[in-house]
């Protein structure tokens, strides 16, 4: 396998006996080089002795030499400057474009690096590496969790990015909007940034001191004033209590005074869910939360604390909605405040990428600090990923560890990126022989 070929030579997990070139001549690699991800060689800039003479060029690796024709290699003079060919077998001689030929080395991977390599990628047991974590250095562990929590941010980062430039460079928007989308809780977070998008807050702004029209618009939006997006036995009871019926003539001249169009409300999944979760009280916290102008950009870039960030998202339903869970349905009258673990959680997905993010384009370090220091603040999540990595013997103190962990299962052990993983790398460079 040549991603496995690529990583021996990459980390110098080579067999004890002396290598040499198929003419005979030792080789010595005092530096694999720069790991080529893109077009032309594997690796630039290494440098090896090949019978005592100092090379310093670019490797490429295949698992067979003929590879070489196959790529194309003998007519691109990106590989002219080619100093070794590396490859599981030898079947021919190969030539560069200038008419060089490059010296060729045989390397086989390792037997006990293929064995545990096998052992990563088929083990049924979840992680495949469980067995190393508790024997690995603490400080081995910190300094890969703190790499995978900078990955992390720096995936939402892009994310955002990617919203800022789709709200047309608009940072309040793109803010606004995943925000909206964490309000989702992931089972609607689709419905919620497709519904955040079809707001336009330049417009409602003007309405923003009058939570009436704000809810209208909001729940408007979201198709849920449609009479059809009521539960059939509650339909008659929403019409006869009238605020349905005053909120949809609202939405209905605020549409046709801004071009409003809601989205297909067949988006929203109500099923299974807990009732405190339901699409509509949600949207109502979200509609209370903007009316009350505590959570703008400019008041979270001004929060450095957990406390602060706490006060500024803190928000509950509309009054309609402290008594009702759907349109028709009358329930215990309850304030139905974001719960601080929900809070947490918006703050983990939502504000601290955010201002991690708006740190990065304002090229201004303390706000990207304050990020980090934000999360280590935080508990850790408590979700399955978390857990399981607890079994193994890892240690998570802080929502910056659980985000590290997170990370670590989706983008690694998911994928099967065990050769780009550091557990893996223990994992697969044990009892070299």
């Amino acid at each position: 396998m040549e991603a496995l070929l690529h990583y021996c030579w990459k980390h110098k997990l080579f067999p004890l006996a002396t290598l040499m070139t198929t003419d005979q001549r030792e080789v010595e690699v005092i530096d694999p080089g720069l790991h080529n991800r893109h077009a032309g060689p594997d690796f630039f800039n290494a440098k090896v002795k090949i019978g005592g003479t100092l090379w310093v060029g670019n490797i490429e690796i295949h698992d067979k030499s003929s590879d070489w024709y196959a790529h194309g290699h003998d007519r691109d003079a990106a590989y002219n400057n080619v100093v070794l060919h590396v490859c599981e077998r030898i079947d021919t001689v190969v030539t560069t474009e200038n008419g060089l030929t490059p010296p060729q080395l045989q390397l086989s991977v390792p037997q006990k690096v293929s064995e545990h390599y096998q052992e990563l990628i088929t083990i049924d047991r979840y992680p495949p590496c469980y067995g190393i974590i508790p024997s690995l250095s603490r400080l081995l562990t910190h300094s890969w969790m703190s790499a995978l929590q900078t990955e992390r941010l720096e995936e939402k980062t892009e994310a955002i990015r990617e919203r800022v430039k789709q709200c047309d460079g608009s940072w309040e928007d793109a803010y606004f909007v995943t925000l909206a989308r964490n309000y989702g809780f992931g089972v609607n977070g689709d419905a919620f940034e497709a519904w955040a998008r079809s707001i336009p807050l330049h417009a409602v702004d003007h309405h923003r001191d009058d939570l009436f029209q704000v809810e209208a618009i909001f729940l408007g939006q979201a198709g849920l004033l449609d009479l059809d997006s009521v539960p059939e036995r509650y339909q008659e009871s929403a019409l006869s209590e009238g605020y349905f019926t005053r909120l949809r003539d609202e939405y209905l001249y605020l549409a046709h005074k801004f071009g409003l169009k809601p989205i297909n409300r067949t988006m929203w999944k109500f099923l299974r869910m807990r009732p405190q979760n339901f699409p509509t009280v949600r949207i109502a916290q979200l509609a209370q939360l903007y009316h009350q102008r505590t959570a703008g950009l400019s008041q979270l870039v001004a929060c450095t604390t957990v406390k602060e960030l706490e006060e500024a998202l803190a928000t509950h339903a509309t009054p309609y909605w402290q008594t009702h869970y759907v349109f028709g349905s009358e329930s215990k009258k309850s304030e139905k405040h974001v719960s601080a673990h929900s809070l947490r959680l918006l703050m983990i997905n939502t504000v601290i990428p955010l201002l991690f993010a708006y740190g990065r384009y304002r090229a201004d370090e303390q706000l990207c600090d304050r990020s980090f220091t934000l999360l280590e603040q935080l508990p850790a999540e408590d979700n399955h990923i978390v857990r399981m990595w607890q079994e193994c013997g890892l240690p998570v103190e802080n929502a910056g560890d659980s985000q590290a962990l997170i990370q670590l299962k989706r983008e690694y052990c998911d994928q099967k990126e065990c050769l780009h993983c550091r557990f893996g790398y223990e994992y697969l460079k044990r009892n070299i022989t």
